[in-house]
């Protein structure tokens, strides 16, 4: 069964994730989009072919809008196939590919066009992409923008890769000034490099707490108090990446506050993995900002619950086994996790008394309101009709050789995690079952643009050949 034999169908689940709430209820669909929530005992349409979950929950299908698919150039790392088919299998039907770790980075309309050149034929979820800053683009970024990219994406620190360079705060400043004249959004991977370079450095070291102490808390809530300085100054709407540092919640909040357009993500590993736990040598864990304490992860929490973070997105930075050598100096950075964020979101949330509506709105409805994905992220009449179906009871351990995503290297190896996603659906198609990609049936989006050039929704550029 590959979800295309009718362009009608009715979803039973006892569970269903909805704006209103959690309900059981049927979800009809017609020609990939959702035409209503029913009651779940409500009679199919004419010609319906109904699919009946039981007890299990039907999610939005989560958008991901931080993933490093780094395809072409490091596609030994990853690539669009098999970051795609993870996302799939784990319940993701959106994703937004970061526009660095490819060679060429998606820094020019000349090499967004390459990029899309390589993924259109690959891609099983729908898939847009952000653009880049960095100092050789400098008045540059309303011609990328025209070109399709969701926003822009700069490091203020050393990025890792001589190709995307960071901007300093003159740099920030210009890009700021630039965006301000098309309403365009930065997305910012904040740590401060004077901070980072003050800090006893890890090299050589196989120890994680001489690797946290290299990037202490202060460079991210320093850099972070910057951007909201220069936000508040030009009025640029801003978006604070992989939030690990909770020092930082109190300046968000009193931004957001005075009425600066900010907003903030954090990841599934600063939320369920803790610096107490990581062995030394174990580089698999490693990433900038870092995992930090319990105590630090505890105030993230309450900062999700009190909405200062909005999204909950996987930061998925893979690379090759080789290069995690056991020196947290040397390892590359980067937490593999695509395919599992749900569960392991899922697994800590409902321990912390959050429910499934909590984990569709980090997951889901908020990364898509981020991008402007304005149908996506909801179950709701008119939304795309993507979905994630979630047994929230059972649980796994996860064995990384059973993952997607290109190299078996995650840090959640060997750990029991609760809530199975049994099937995932993407506009009224069944993509993945029980961990399996079926169909590839992703689409390019690009953002439709008001006139006054700001995000309204995303638009299919093509679709890709079953």
């Amino acid at each position: 069964m590959t979800g295309n034999d009718s362009a009608r169908l009715l979803l039973r689940a006892g569970r269903v994730v909805t704006p209103e709430g959690e309900r059981p209820a049927a979800v009809a669909v017609e020609d990939g989009r959702v035409t209503g929530v029913l009651p779940h005992d409500a009679p199919a349409p004419p010609g319906a072919r109904v699919v009946d979950y039981g007890d299990a929950a039907l999610l939005p299908g989560l958008v991901d809008t931080h993933v490093h698919v780094n395809d072409p150039g490091r596609t030994a790392w990853e690539g669009f196939a098999t970051a795609t088919r993870a996302a799939a299998a784990g319940g993701i039907t959106t994703l937004l590919d970061m526009p660095l770790n490819s060679v060429p980075p998606t820094t020019t309309p000349a090499n967004l066009e390459i990029k899309r050149d390589v993924a259109r034929p690959q891609v099983h979820t729908d898939t847009g992409f952000w653009g880049g800053a960095v100092p050789a683009n400098a008045g540059g970024l309303r011609a990328l923008h025209d070109a399709g990219v969701f926003g822009f994406k700069c490091f203020l620190s050393p990025s890792g890769v001589e190709e995307f360079p960071e901007l300093d705060a003159d740099g920030l400043a210009a890009a700021l000034a630039e965006l301000a004249a098309f309403d365009g959004l930065l997305i910012v991977h904040a740590e401060d490099p004077g901070q980072l370079a003050a800090a006893p450095p890890a090299d050589g070291s196989p120890r994680y707490a001489d690797f946290l102490a290299s990037r202490p808390e202060r460079a991210e809530t320093e850099a972070i108090a910057l951007l909201l300085r220069l936000a508040r100054e030009t009025g640029v709407r801003v978006h604070v990446l992989h939030l690990s540092a909770a020092g930082a919640l109190p300046l968000i909040a009193a931004a957001r506050a005075e009425g600066v357009r900010v907003t903030a993500e954090t990841c599934p590993h600063f939320l369920t993995l803790t610096a107490e736990e990581v062995p030394d040598g174990a580089t698999e864990f490693k990433c900038c900002p870092p995992i930090r304490e319990a105590a630090n992860q505890d105030l993230l929490w309450r900062g999700l619950a009190e909405g200062v973070i909005d999204c909950v997105v996987s930061d998925h930075s893979p690379c090759t086994a080789d290069l995690k050598v056991p020196d947290f100096g040397a390892a590359w950075g980067g937490i593999a996790s695509l395919q599992l964020g749900l569960p392991a979101v899922w697994t800590a949330a409902r321990a912390r008394g959050h429910g499934l509506a909590d984990v569709a709105r980090w997951m889901a409805t908020s990364p898509a309101r981020l991008a402007g994905l304005a149908r996506k992220g909801a179950i709701a009449p008119g939304m795309d009709a993507d979905f994630a179906v979630l047994d929230p009871e059972a649980s796994f351990t996860v064995d990384p050789a059973a993952l997607h995503h290109r190299n078996p290297v995650t840090a959640y190896a060997g750990r029991t995690l609760r809530g199975v996603v049994r099937a995932t659906w993407l506009r009224g198609r069944l993509i993945a079952a029980d961990g399996r990609a079926l169909e590839r049936a992703g689409t390019l989006l690009r953002p439709e643009r008001t006139p006054a050039a700001g995000l309204a929704r995303s638009a299919p550029e093509e679709r890709t050949p079953a």
